[in-house]
C-alpha cells in the first residue's frame, strides 16, 4: 500500500491511535458509554426480537476453502445418555463438543485480528500476535457490545432487492439509506449495513461462490463517514465485508486496514440482516437495542456470535 495511495490518504484523517490512551485495546468501543445504552434502551417500542445469526451447522457452514484453515462448525458427541451410576434407570447425561474456526459465521474480529506495516491498532507491535493468541487487542477485551443498533439498508436504499456484484457502496449510498430511515447516526451507535447478499444462502438457490465472488461491500471513502459519526461498530451481510475484488490493485482489503489497524473499530461478517430489514420498512423504525457481545475468548482473533435486535 504505497504512501501516495488513497488508501494512506484516508488512514492519516480516520487514524484514532491514542485517542484513548496509550494502552487502550478496544478502539472505538469506547463509544459505547451509558447514553449510548440509554438511547438503545428508548429505541424499543414493541418488543420484537430478531436473532441476525446463521445456524451453526457442518451441512450449512460457508467455509468452502476461501480462507484456508478456517472450518465450518461440527458436532461431536462426547456423551449419550450416560449413566451417572450402576443403576440403568439412574439420571443419565449427554453432552457435545463444538469446533469451528471463530470467523466462520456470523462473528466480531478483534482489532488483532489485522495488521499492516507491522503494526496492530494503537501502534502495538503485530508480534504481540503469536502462536498463543493475541496478547493485545484480543476479542476479549470488548466485553459487553450493548447499544443502539441502526440499519442502513443500502440495497432498499438504491432500489434493489440485492446490490449487484461487486458493488461499491458510498458515503453518498450511507447518507440514502439514512434517508431511508429517517435516521441520524450518532456516536456510540453500531450500524448494520445491508446489502441483500444473504440471498445467494437461501435454501432454494445457495451458491456460496455467489455469495463470496465478487461481492458488493464498503470502500475505502466510507471509513472517513464511520469515522466523522464516530461509529462504534459496524457489520454487513456479507464474507467479506468491503467491496471484492479490491477496490484498488495496490491494495489488499484497504477497508479492514483502515477499521481494525488505524481507527480501532469492530467489524463484524456474515450477519443476517433480511427479516429484521423487512421489518423496519414495513413500521419505519430502523433502530434497536442491540446486543452483540462476544464470547470472552482470552486472546482470540474473533467470536462467533448470535446477535439479537431488540425493537
Amino acid at each position: 500500500m504505497p504512501d501516495a495511495s488513497p488508501f494512506a490518504e484516508v488512514a492519516a484523517r480516520v487514524r484514532n491511535w491514542g485517542r484513548w490512551g496509550p494502552s487502550d485495546e478496544i478502539g472505538t468501543l469506547n463509544l459505547i458509554d451509558d447514553a449510548a445504552r440509554r438511547r438503545a434502551a428508548r429505541s424499543v417500542v414493541s418488543g420484537r426480537a430478531f436473532t441476525l445469526g446463521l445456524r451453526l451447522s457442518e451441512d450449512e457452514g460457508i467455509q468452502a476453502g476461501f480462507v484456508p484453515g478456517r472450518v465450518n462448525p461440527s458436532l461431536t458427541m462426547i456423551k449419550v445418555n450416560e449413566p451417572e451410576g450402576p443403576d440403568p434407570d439412574f439420571v443419565r447425561f449427554s453432552e457435545d463438543v463444538l469446533t469451528l474456526a471463530t470467523q466462520s459465521a456470523t462473528h466480531w474480529d478483534a482489532l488483532a485480528h489485522c495488521s499492516h506495516a507491522g503494526v496492530l491498532y494503537n501502534g502495538y507491535p503485530a508480534a504481540e500476535v503469536s502462536d498463543a493468541g493475541a496478547a493485545r487487542c484480543g476479542i476479549h477485551r470488548a466485553g459487553a457490545v450493548l447499544s443502539r443498533g441502526v440499519l442502513l439498508d443500502a440495497a432498499r436504499a438504491l432500489d434493489r432487492d440485492v446490490l449487484e456484484p461487486g458493488y461499491p457502496i458510498t458515503p453518498r449510498d450511507l447518507d440514502a439509506a439514512c434517508g431511508v430511515a429517517g435516521v441520524t447516526v450518532e456516536p456510540g451507535d453500531i450500524v448494520l449495513v445491508r446489502t441483500g447478499q444473504m440471498v445467494h444462502l437461501s435454501p432454494s438457490r445457495r451458491d456460496l461462490v455467489a455469495y463470496t465472488w465478487p461481492s458488493p461491500g464498503l470502500t475505502v471513502e466510507t471509513a472517513e463517514w464511520f469515522h466523522a459519526h464516530d461509529v462504534a461498530a459496524v457489520a454487513t451481510d456479507t464474507f467479506v465485508f468491503e467491496v471484492y475484488p479490491c477496490q484498488h490493485q495496490d491494495a489488499y482489503l484497504p477497508v479492514h486496514v483502515l477499521h481494525l489497524v488505524e481507527m480501532g473499530m469492530t467489524q463484524g461478517q456474515n450477519w443476517v440482516l433480511d427479516e429484521l430489514a423487512d421489518d423496519c420498512a414495513r413500521d419505519g423504525r430502523y433502530t434497536f437495542l442491540l446486543d452483540a457481545t462476544p464470547l470472552p475468548l482470552v486472546r482470540g482473533l474473533g467470536s462467533p456470535l448470535n446477535p439479537v435486535a431488540l425493537k
